[in-house]
């Protein structure tokens, strides 16, 4: 058996501000919940509630989605035994370690962060005198917050999309400068993961699915919502009988990503042979009812004993706590915080 040292050490966060949909499953869920269970892999799964706060002043919304996001990770299977699950805030050494991080982190790199410079952009075409109005030191000071999410387990690879690989840079680069004032190999340098094969579902609209645009199909939708959600996916005006090119078509790409090789290629030829629209979203329907209604009872059994969620997260919690508080106290000796006997 591989030792925990050896592995390859591997984290995801979700942040718990929305309810899973079919993009997110295809894209992060389904691909994180197989590497979980690799036993030669170290897997970190974390439910980002404390970068939640920072986009989403509804502390409802932000309950009930750590709530429904640790639900879906755990009615799909995701293997707690061998990854580590755990709520950012049940780790209080990872705020921690972002305030040790922040006191060596250039405010110039900050500056240069994609999400601020995108508000101050919006600021600045919204003509408002002052650039910075309404962005928050939340907001201006995120990438470091992820910088300890990343360098607290000294993750090896982390998963992302190409939007992130800015932070997995500054993380490498503030915890280089951490080694470097304190004269060690505190932190391991993460590297991104781009996994250029995820596929991004289009939604309801034919847009990119999120929640961003209002256009998502909830994962774990009821039977009759679900159906009533695939009818809504926009098409075109072809009849029946006319060939359709499912290359364009959001109901063939959603098809795609949850059937086999086999069920894709006879659809293909269905779609050369002008299938109607109609017969196309029942098809769609049917195949992802008959996939997700088992999760989904279990889902709804989790959501029915949050006890249960609960006792899952603190016994992460409690592995993850395992490693981060002996290496908070490693870090707060090599700073000149640590105690005197």
């Amino acid at each position: 058996m591989t030792a925990p040292s050896d592995k390859t050490r591997v984290l995801t966060g979700i942040t718990t501000t929305g309810t899973p949909h079919l993009g997110n499953y295809v894209g992060a869920i389904k691909p994180a919940i197989a590497a979980s269970q690799d036993p030669s892999v170290q897997s970190y799964y974390f439910l980002a509630d404390l970068h939640a706060l920072i986009k989403c002043p509804d502390p409802r919304r932000v309950q009930e989605s750590r709530l429904e996001i640790a639900a879906t990770w755990l009615a799909l299977g995701l293997d707690t035994d061998n990854a580590i699950f755990y709520r950012q805030s049940d780790v209080p050494e990872i705020p921690e370690l972002t305030w040790m991080l922040s006191c060596v982190c250039a405010k110039g790199l900050m500056n240069r962060a994609h999400a601020y410079k995108a508000a101050v952009a919006e600021n600045e075409a919204a003509g408002n005198q002052d650039p910075d109005k309404g962005i928050t030191m939340g907001l201006f000071g995120y990438p470091v917050l992820m910088a300890a999410d990343i360098l607290m387990f000294n993750a090896h690879k982390v998963p992302v999309g190409r939007d992130q690989i800015q932070h997995i840079e500054m993380a490498r680069d503030i915890g280089g400068r951490f080694n470097h004032l304190y004269k060690g190999q505190y932190f391991t340098q993460p590297e991104a993961v781009v996994d250029e094969q995820v596929e991004v579902l289009g939604g309801l609209d034919g847009r990119k699915m999120s929640k961003s645009y209002d256009n998502t199909i909830p994962l774990f939708a009821s039977e009759k919502k679900l159906q009533k959600l695939v009818r809504k996916i926009k098409t075109n005006s072809l009849e029946p009988g006319e060939p359709k090119d499912p290359a364009s078509c959001t109901l063939f790409q959603i098809f795609s990503a949850f059937a086999t090789a086999d069920e894709t290629e006879a659809m293909r030829g269905e779609y050369a042979n002008g299938i109607g629209w109609g017969e196309a979203k029942n098809r769609v329907f049917e195949l992802l009812n008959e996939q997700l209604r088992e999760p989904r009872e279990r889902y709804q059994g989790l959501m029915e004993d949050p006890g249960h969620i609960e006792q899952v997260l603190l016994q992460g919690a409690e592995r993850a706590r395992a490693e981060a508080a002996p290496f908070m106290d490693r870090l707060r000796q090599a700073a000149g915080l640590g105690r005197f006997v």
